[in-house]
């Protein structure tokens, strides 16, 4: 297996309106979404060989998500249905297309929080090239215990990935996540987060010093999306700036996803740092000149033609990066 993604899942739900508030008449397209269940759809279309590892509830969004996986590629022998449980539901409006309104309709004991160790073989575990655990995965119920432990397992075997991934609604308090955050980083090799995330995982979000502080902590490659000004690759010996990609805006809620997807494909196959950053980079704006998430994620010439004429435009256009 490429890739392993641990964590939520759902069927969102995206309002087709642009600057369109919940509070107006809206028509809505169906996908599925979960920020592991995009990346693992992510590097599927990218030519992984990607796996799921969550659970869905025995109802018809359940059947719809898990169908939709294999429609995409990945592979869903880890996509458990438990009985008599709610498939969660997420609507997106587009009130701000870069900064979507996002309301999850979520049990606190939700299908994907009761995943325990025997989901996933231990050869499967330990011989996956990726693992790409979502920090959410780690903040409610078994599926906390699980992921820590398959993680420990590995002992950054790489590569071993951390998307800090905070969504408040899942934690107590910032305390909390801040405390799972940095038991995780402590066992992974990768770790992955916006500025937000990294001041809420090691203290601070200025981008260069919260890269040092997750290679002081022992992590290998620290990535930091920085928004408007792009994204910081470092690891200990080389660090790389990749400028953002000008687009025009769908949906802005799948683009750290893609990026993701992209990453893990990066890490498989051995890309230097600044490929991954470009080829990382130009995912996520390509995905949010679409709709969706998951539907929404390229194909890998997809994703070279779209990066290579982004550069060359850029190129025209005098840009010094």
């Amino acid at each position: 297996m490429d890739l392993l993604a641990v964590g939520r899942i759902s069927v969102d739900l995206y309002a087709q309106e642009a600057h369109a508030s919940f509070l107006e008449p809206q028509t809505f397209v169906k996908s599925i979404g979960g920020s592991p269940t995009n990346v693992a759809v992510a590097g599927a279309r990218l030519g992984l060989r990607s796996a799921l590892v969550t659970a869905v509830g025995d109802d018809l969004l359940g059947a719809y998500a898990t169908a939709r996986l294999e429609e995409l590629g990945v592979v869903t022998r880890h996509v458990a249905s438990r009985p008599g449980a709610q498939t969660p539901v997420v609507l997106v409006a587009l009130e701000d297309p870069a900064e979507p309104t996002i309301a999850f309709l979520r049990p606190p004991d939700a299908p994907d929080t009761d995943i325990a160790p025997a989901a996933v073989d231990d050869a499967t575990l330990d011989s996956c090239a990726v693992l790409w655990v979502s920090g959410s995965a780690l903040a409610v119920g078994a599926t906390a215990a699980t992921t820590m432990t398959w993680m420990r397992r590995r002992a950054r075997r790489p590569h071993t990935v951390l998307d800090l991934d905070l969504r408040p609604s899942l934690w107590p308090d910032v305390a909390t996540a801040t405390r799972s955050a940095q038991d995780a980083i402590a066992v992974s090799s990768v770790v992955i987060g916006n500025r937000a995330e990294c001041a809420m995982a090691v203290g601070t979000g200025e981008p260069h010093g919260a890269a040092d502080a997750l290679l002081s902590r022992g992590v290998a490659l620290a990535v930091v999306k920085m928004g408007a000004d792009g994204v910081l690759l470092a690891t200990a010996d080389e660090r790389v700036v990749v400028d953002p990609i000008p687009v025009a805006v769908r949906c802005g809620s799948g683009a750290g996803d893609a990026f993701g997807g992209a990453l893990a494909a990066g890490l498989v196959h051995a890309w230097s740092l600044e490929r991954i950053g470009r080829l990382a980079n130009a995912a996520g704006a390509l995905v949010t000149s679409r709709l969706t998430c998951a539907d929404a994620m390229p194909t890998l010439p997809e994703l070279e033609e779209f990066a290579a004429r982004s550069t060359s435009e850029r190129a025209g256009s005098g840009h010094r990066g």
